[in-house]
């Protein structure tokens, strides 16, 4: 088949999915990581260190696996940024662990957090100037304290570090090409995005000190999350679909069964959490709720967003109940369980996958994937099982070519939804607005009398003072 009637093909049937109708059959969407280094014959060292060769992986299962979407490069971090800035948080395959790991994410002890428990109120204050200030030199080994002197390895690892996220990211619009014209496949998700709450768990307190301060002092961490709003809304936002097609992924970790009790989820993961997703809505953007861990709990609080606002994906949940309880409102995706692609036999995976194509994809709004993201230890044969039962018992009828790739936020009655949305409106004002690290006002300051044009000279600056913004968000977000 031409690769690009394929690719149409397939992206409408993912989109209709994530509208959560039914197309003609159930999309298959697999979050390959390092298994695509096991099949195309590399070791985990070599798609971590080179993202060229994980490129490559990613396109070689896309021409060999009937599958409809995938991620460019799921093994995201690439480690030639990790060692120009020297980032701690970080095992890199071959450096300290086997080559043959993944790379790993090293919490810090809990008296070297990276975040010192007396210091949230310079977060609060200006957290850009915070995380440049106190956060980065803590992270990143190459990089001077404030207060000491910078150094040749200093400035030169910040060039390195800048231009090394600069020339990765140029990086993936070519290997979405590549997807299209040479596998006939889309992208699964487009932007990135965590929650305030993780983000302080996750890469700033670590989750011992946020235990600690959730019982001595809850309000600053709140006042924590609050400032972080509008920084990480502008992440999503500015990172997401143009088309609106794709969902912003969102990858959730500590707000769930057994991190933090149902209080504090009421008081303030959710509150934080819940106001940025439909200020995403409200700019017709979708979020994937990457569920990882456990999260039943909470689906009461979830079914509050508007429908289809959210594509919900099944870890360590119970698939059919997510769709019992959520099925109504958003799709669902995910729910086979790793250990069994991983250690089953293929006439289990083909069971358990039958069952849920029976139970959770019958009248649409279901797409296919293992649980959390497939590492190395994921089975080739599994894999392909999966593949094939959901080829074969996955069809609904009707043609491929009658779909429409209509965004999810387009279908009348979400447009009816996001019109009285409130989002993250009416909120306090940042001290220093997100996207803005050095504000024109306070440049306008130190230059002499603009002649000529001044508006462009304001619109360039605050184009390059942007990349500032982008560089440290991202190194918290995605690295």
């Amino acid at each position: 088949m031409n690769r690009e009637r394929l690719y149409q093909e397939r992206l409408a049937r993912y989109v209709t999915a994530l509208r959560n109708e039914r197309p003609d059959r159930v999309p298959i969407r697999p979050f390959v990581a390092e298994f695509t280094a096991h099949y195309a014959g590399m070791s985990c060292q070599e798609v971590v260190h080179d993202y060229q060769k994980a490129f490559d992986a990613v396109i070689r299962c896309g021409q060999d696996f009937d599958w409809d979407a995938m991620v460019p490069n799921m093994v995201y971090v690439w480690t030639g940024l990790a060692q120009a800035l020297g980032l701690r948080y970080y095992g890199i395959p071959g450096i300290g662990i086997p080559h043959t790991s993944g790379f790993n994410y090293i919490e810090p002890p809990e008296n070297q957090a990276f975040m010192r428990d007396d210091e949230y109120d310079a977060l609060i204050a200006n957290p850009t100037e915070f995380l440049y200030n106190t956060w980065l030199p803590r992270v990143a080994a190459e990089v001077s304290p404030i207060g000491q002197p910078a150094n040749f390895r200093n400035n030169l690892a910040l060039v390195k570090g800048g231009m090394a996220m600069l020339q990765y990211f140029y990086a993936f619009g070519p290997q979405i090409q590549r997807m299209r014209t040479e596998c006939g496949m889309p992208s699964a998700i487009a932007g990135i995005f965590k929650a305030p709450f993780d983000i302080i768990a996750d890469k700033l307190r670590g989750y011992v000190g946020l235990v600690d301060d959730m019982h001595e002092q809850p309000e600053k961490v709140l006042a924590a999350c609050e400032a972080l709003m509008p920084h990480l809304c502008h992440v999503g936002l500015t990172t997401a679909d143009p088309s609106r097609q794709l969902p912003i992924g969102f990858w959730m970790h500590r707000g769930c069964v057994p991190f933090i009790n149902p209080k504090q989820f009421e008081t303030h993961y959710w509150p934080t959490l819940r106001p940025i997703i439909e200020e995403f809505w409200k700019h017709g953007h979708q979020t994937m709720f990457y569920a990882e861990g456990k999260w039943a709990a909470h689906f009461a609080a979830f079914t509050e967003l508007p429908d289809r606002s959210i594509l919900f994906h099944a870890d360590r949940d119970d698939v059919f109940v997510a769709r019992r309880k959520l099925g109504h409102k958003f799709a669902i995706s995910g729910g086979i369980p790793n250990t069994l692609l991983s250690f089953g036999k293929p006439e289990q995976v083909r069971d358990f996958c039958k069952r849920v194509i029976d139970e959770v994809a019958p009248d649409g709004g279901y797409i296919m994937d293992a649980g959390a993201i497939m590492q190395n230890d994921t089975s080739i044969e599994n894999l392909r099982v999966l593949t094939e039962t959901t080829r074969e018992y996955g069809v609904y009828g009707g043609r491929s070519d009658s779909l429409n790739a209509t965004p999810p936020c387009d279908v009348p009655a979400s447009m009816r939804d996001r019109a009285g949305l409130i989002g993250i409106a009416g909120r306090p004002a940042a001290s220093v607005a997100a996207g803005v690290c050095f504000p024109w006002e306070k440049k306008l300051e130190e230059l002499p009398p603009l002649t000529g044009d001044p508006a462009m000279l304001r619109r360039v600056w605050e184009q390059i003072d942007s990349l500032g913004d982008t560089f440290i968000y991202q190194l918290l977000l995605s690295f």
